[in-house]
């Protein structure tokens, strides 16, 4: 080989070389920032227990839509939910209670001490629901529980149901409000007593007052008698998993997490299941009291209503604007198409809480979203 062929050879090895190393380099530094911050964005979102199979979809979806960005998902009951917010000191995107009207007395009212400003200012409902009796597909009342019969057999010693913790899940004080708007419907004034009477180590109690509202009070602590046939559980989804491994017979739930679940339910009446915007007057003759310290400071009063979704931002959100994407989003065409493939009944159109407060986007996806 002559002599400048070989160094035109040498000088195209080296060339070659410098590509390579380039190329490494460069390759490298993608995954470096793929390891350490391909996700350049996190939006923290916490949501009611009933919600975890529709919003993991969201999650997921929202993360296929918007590159770079992350979300990361926590749930617990409702009241849990804003407690996390508002007393435990964790910073989330956007809140979303089972129940719009807990928004108010746990947000609105109260200041977060760092900013001197309430947690929330505003809120936007964009679902609905209704109460039914879930029932194990292991239970021998799998075939026996019915619309017309389902409160007298839950009297029974032989039937393990399991109820919300009404202390941090909107499920459980539903599901009281339901038993008691039953004595109505079937014509049985004692059946609250008899459902609830020695079940917990301190009596769960109704009182009517001179509204003619009979009002359910919750001691401070709730605990369920040795014995007793109830099974109480800090979120209504807990229970989910005691359905169906036949640990229970029954447990009251929402009916878009029966369905989700492939389990068999019971079907309220209309005039008890919470779930009928034209008996809103009749379900408002119930209320639910929390006696308990930790929310001394808001009076924790409950009162029967048609159920309700609602989710906020809250003021100290961490990325408030990439909440608002997320917001707009589950408001949107993508967010409605997973609710209702998850059985979740979405409101048409959805309404807005002081919406003059409100981030654009949001009141922009409320106002098109029919």
């Amino acid at each position: 080989m002559r002599r400048n062929e070989r160094s035109a050879l040498r000088s195209g090895s080296a060339a070659a070389a410098a590509l390579a190393v380039a190329a490494a380099v460069a390759l490298c530094l993608l995954v470096a920032l793929a390891g350490c911050g391909g996700k350049q964005r996190q939006v923290k979102l916490i949501y009611a227990g009933s919600l975890i199979v529709p919003f993991e979809r969201l999650a997921t979806e929202f993360e296929r839509t918007h590159p770079g960005v992350e979300v990361l998902t926590e749930s617990h009951g409702s009241i849990q939910v804003l407690r996390h917010v508002t007393e435990l000191g964790d910073r989330f995107d956007l809140a979303v209670s089972a129940d719009e009207q807990l928004i108010p007395p746990l947000m609105y009212d109260r200041v977060d001490p760092d900013t001197g400003k309430p947690y929330a200012s505003w809120y936007c409902t964009f679902a609905t629901n209704r109460m039914v009796l879930a029932i194990s597909p292991k239970s021998p009342l799998a075939g026996e529980l019915t619309a017309e019969n389902w409160y007298g057999r839950l009297t029974g010693s032989d039937v393990r149901f399991g109820l919300a913790d009404p202390r941090f899940d909107a499920a459980g004080y539903r599901a009281l409000m339901v038993l008691q708007l039953a004595e109505g419907e079937y014509d049985d004034p004692y059946l609250f007593e008899d459902m609830m009477m020695g079940r917990f180590t301190s009596p769960v109690t109704v009182t009517r007052d001179a509204r003619g509202v009979d009002v359910i009070e919750i001691p401070e602590i709730l605990e369920t008698q040795a014995g007793s046939g109830v099974v109480l559980r800090g979120a209504s989804i807990q229970l989910v998993a005691l359905l169906e491994s036949g640990d229970l017979d029954c447990a009251f739930e929402y009916e878009s997490v029966a369905r989700q679940h492939g389990l068999k339910y019971v079907r309220l009446p209309s005039a008890i299941d919470l779930g009928e915007a034209a008996r809103r007057a009749a379900y408002r003759r119930v209320e639910v009291k929390l006696d308990s310290r930790r929310f001394a400071s808001v009076k924790p009063v409950f009162r029967g209503d048609v159920i309700r979704y609602a989710f906020t931002i809250p003021a100290n959100a961490p990325d408030p604007g990439l909440a608002g994407d997320l917001a707009a989003f589950l408001l949107g065409a993508h967010g409605r198409r997973i609710l209702e493939a998850d059985f979740q009944p979405v409101l048409t159109p959805p309404t807005l809480d002081h919406a003059s407060a409100a981030p654009q986007e949001v009141r922009q996806a409320c106002g098109g979203s029919r």
